[in-house]
């Protein structure tokens, strides 16, 4: 043992007394004290310090164990590495990022403005999306970026969620993988299809030129056989979805939703005008912009050039087109104003509605087929002075006998079926329709070719796409996310200090009763989505014959939310909502990069689980600033540490109540991830990690990351996240280390932050 020596040093050797000793009057020792002592008492000594050692060893080994079965949070984290190909791709992301526990103040302090996006998207803006989307008529994009794996990249840096999901959509469209199913071949067979541009090109305006001739021709070509306009008219709702002097949707009474029905109704609104129009607050009616007549006559020239109209005679239907899409465009209102007027949700049979011009039974037969509709089934109207007047109009334009031979109505519907078909024809036609926007005013880019692509499939195939991402996502993981998320925001509300008590007591009561789910449609097997697209003929060298099926589909994807009472999940989108008592999270919110069940937890909380609880506080606390003097008391703390971080003291500005909710409520949520997600290491101890970083540091990497998600309440956000990392770290031992930019000790925020 190396430890004998050291002991036997210790112990004094046997030495004659010396004379000074004895002069100093010490006694000399006895005869017996001068015999050497036995070996084996040594050997004892020794076995004793051992034994000794070892009882303490064994001692704090036993508190040691206790303390840490006790207490599973404050074991040392399991740092095994995450391997799987998802980690890889999310490694080789935070590889490439920055670590904001390395980077100076300035990181920290920079918002989430115009200036950092353009920077973290390699200066992509933002773009018009698919005209005439149901699920997003106005959905913005990016613009198109380079092609290729670098592209891909730039796209996935910005953390918009709606791209994320769409781009993952697109990766499950481009995958083969082991789904044989014959709907997922038509799916992805649609899709490809849509990405042939080469074959779009080569086709021309051949497709739409035949198809017209099937719906009787066309005045415009010189061969029309002046078919009756309700026959049209209810072949263009029937066939292609396309309603050019009204629109039809299916949706819910308000009224009844408050009352707990969930009843749907065919609901009737004025149309989406080509013709662009403005509202004229002095006389309370809409008019043509007078400044873009210019324009839009030059893209209505251009269409009918490209469909082959002689010069000679287009002008002449230009000229009735413009007409008559003016006088349309006078008895439209906006949507303010039919609010005010009480104009929206108008309730009424179809036997009232019936007006001299428009067969409406025979049409909405037409639009619902093969549904049963009668003359007293119920509609809703959203603007019943516009549907009046439209009547007229068409029935003034029947009876102008001088047009009779150019068809002007026929014409006009033609016109708005090109708008209908026109992503599923050549680049000369939506090449005009750029033009004209330009000539608006709209600078903006054009959506990238894979997400119109994507956004089309979904449109039809949104069943298909639907399985194909319940395959791809682990509900197991998602559902105890979104558990300790809602836990922990229950706690945060109790810790807030109330100035109504009343308040406070309905809002729990209001939380209390809610139940927070992942939100999914009811489970189609493959053989049942077989099933249901087995009449679907999906060609690979068309397009445009595909489009056709696709609108087909839309119109049946229509007919089912009038005959079913339950709600569908809508695998587009990215944030939860409320429908009765439940808490819906859809499984857009669980995709890759803000999500995979193969991540440390610590990623998916300090990125997805941010994002749930900041949506759940928005969704729940609309306004809760002027409830709780916690919400102002904890902006203005957070607020003072910036500007002190920022050296900005001699410019302090006051926060408005909307600036003060923001922080709070981001600086709360990202609170309420961190205990959720301490929460599930509570119940499942260890964690992985990735690129060296693990809990903590791997939890706050991710949330720096997302934090510039673009969501709607972005302008009230007057710093960027990122500083919370700070200021959380200031008041937790929990981080791995101090931030470069470290908040001072007399700095440190008092406990209203």
């Amino acid at each position: 043992m190396s430890e004998t020596p050291t002991e036997l040093e210790l112990q004094p050797s046997v030495q004659p007394s010396s004379q000074p000793e004895l002069e100093l009057g010490l006694q000399p020792p006895s005869q017996s004290d001068l015999q050497p002592k036995p070996r084996w008492r040594n050997l004892q000594r020794l076995l004793l310090v051992l034994l000794g050692f070892s009882s303490c060893a064994a001692m704090l080994g036993l508190i040691y164990y206790l303390h840490h079965r006790l207490h599973p949070e404050d074991q040392p984290a399991a740092v095994s590495p995450c391997v799987s190909a998802a980690c890889r791709s999310a490694s080789a992301r935070i590889s490439s990022s920055t670590d904001p526990f390395a980077q100076p103040c300035e990181y920290f302090t920079s918002s989430c403005g115009l200036d950092r996006r353009a920077e973290l998207s390699g200066g992509r803006m933002r773009g018009q999306g698919i005209p005439g989307h149901p699920q997003n008529l106005k959905d913005r994009s990016e613009r198109r970026g380079r092609d290729g794996e670098d592209r891909r990249q730039t796209e996935d840096r910005t953390l918009d969620r709606k791209t994320l999901l769409l781009q993952h959509l697109r990766e499950v469209l481009e995958t083969k993988d082991g789904s044989s199913g014959l709907a997922v071949e038509k799916t992805r067979r649609f899709y490809s299809s849509c990405l042939d541009t080469r074959a779009i090109e080569s086709a021309g305006e051949e497709p739409f030129l035949s198809l017209i001739q099937k719906l009787g021709g066309w005045a415009v070509s010189g061969q029309w056989n002046r078919t009756d306009f309700n026959s049209t008219l209810s072949s263009m709702m029937r066939d292609f979805a396309t309603f050019p002097f009204f629109n039809l949707y299916v949706g819910k009474d308000p009224a009844e939703v408050s009352r707990g029905s969930s009843r749907r109704y065919i609901q009737i609104d004025q149309p989406d005008l080509l013709i662009p129009i403005k509202w004229n607050s002095r006389t309370q009616k809409s008019e043509a912009k007078t400044e873009t007549l210019r324009p839009f006559l030059a893209s209505c020239q251009r269409y009918l050039a490209l469909l082959g109209a002689p010069p000679s005679t287009s002008m002449i239907h230009v000229g009735v087109f413009i007409s008559l899409s003016s006088e349309l465009a006078v008895a439209a209102s906006p949507l303010q104003h039919r609010l005010q007027e009480g104009q929206l949700h108008q309730r009424m049979t179809i036997r009232e509605l019936q007006a001299p011009a428009i067969d409406w039974l025979r049409c909405l037969q037409a639009a619902f087929h093969p549904l049963s509709l009668g003359e007293e089934d119920l509609v809703l109207l959203h603007n019943l002075p516009y549907i009046l007047q439209m009547s007229r109009i068409i029935k003034k334009w029947q009876n102008k006998h001088e047009l009779s031979g150019s068809g002007p109505l026929h014409t006009y519907m033609v016109l708005n079926l090109l708008h209908t078909l026109m992503p599923a024809m050549d680049s000369r036609f939506s090449g005009t329709a750029k033009n004209f926007s330009l000539a608006l005013g709209d600078t903006e880019g054009e959506v990238p070719r894979w997400r119109r692509c994507v956004l089309e499939t979904e449109r039809g195939f949104d069943s298909v796409l639907t399985h194909l991402l319940r395959e791809r996502t682990e509900h197991r993981q998602a559902k105890e996310m979104i558990q300790h998320v809602f836990s922990s925001f229950k706690s945060k509300l109790n810790q807030l200090q109330w100035t109504d008590q009343k308040v406070l007591q309905l809002l729990m009561k209001k939380v209390r009763s809610l139940t927070p789910r992942l939100w999914t449609s009811e489970e189609s097997s493959e053989a049942e989505l077989d099933l249901l697209f087995s009449e679907v003929t999906v060609g690979s060298d068309s397009f445009f014959s595909n489009y056709i099926q696709l609108l087909s589909l839309w119109q049946k994807r229509r007919n089912k939310l009038l005959t079913e009472n339950r709600e569908a999940a809508d695998i587009l989108s990215v944030t939860p909502s409320l429908l009765g008592d439940e808490l819906l999270f859809p499984l857009g919110m669980f995709v890759p990069p803000l999500f995979h069940h193969t991540y440390p937890r610590a990623m998916n909380y300090g990125a997805t689980g941010f994002l749930i609880a900041k949506d759940i506080l928005h969704l729940l606390l609309n306004d809760i600033s002027s409830h709780s003097g916690s919400v102002s008391a904890a902006a203005d703390c957070l607020w003072n540490l910036y500007l002190s971080a920022t050296e900005a003291a001699s410019r302090r500005a006051s926060l408005s109540a909307a600036q003060q909710q923001e922080l709070w409520l981001q600086f709360s949520a990202l609170q309420v991830s961190l205990q959720a997600y301490q929460q599930s290491l509570q119940q499942r101890p260890g964690d992985s990690s990735l690129s060296g970083r693990a809990h903590t540091h791997l939890f706050l990497t991710a949330f720096s990351q997302v934090n510039c998600d673009v969501d709607p309440y972005r302008e009230f956000m007057p710093l960027g996240p990122s500083f919370f990392i700070t200021v959380v770290c200031s008041r937790t031992n929990q981080c791995p280390s101090t931030p470069r930019c470290s908040i001072k000790p007399q700095q440190n925020p008092p406990h209203t932050c």
